[in-house]
């Protein structure tokens, strides 16, 4: 039974239903950690390069996704942080930067 294509079949149908739980093995016992699942559509050539990188790293299209995800969040948590510590700047007009930088002969 366990090498028969029906068994293999229900085993890939029944994991496929839990694509979204991570499986960790800890002691002999399988724990699931439930993640959210959604659907994202991603350019074909994205695609295919995130597929390759997965196979080559080792890891996860998930993974990686989510890593990138993180990276890109923490950006932006960077960004307002600047932003708020910049807050009581005086403002410039683009018209008087661009004489500026014509003034420090930039441009």
């Amino acid at each position: 039974m366990w090498r028969s294509p029906d068994f293999l079949s229900a085993f890939l149908l029944t994991f496929k239903c839990y694509d979204a739980m991570t499986l960790r093995i800890s002691g002999g016992d399988i724990m699931a950690t439930l993640s959210k699942r959604s659907t994202i559509y991603l350019d074909p050539a994205l695609h295919q390069a995130l597929r390759i990188k997965a196979f080559e790293t080792s890891r996860s299209m998930s993974e990686i996704i989510n890593e990138a995800v993180r990276e890109a969040l923490a950006e932006d948590a960077e960004d307002f942080a600047a932003f708020e510590e910049r807050a009581n700047e005086p403002l410039v007009s683009y018209e008087r930067m661009v004489k500026r930088l014509k003034k420090d002969g930039r441009i």
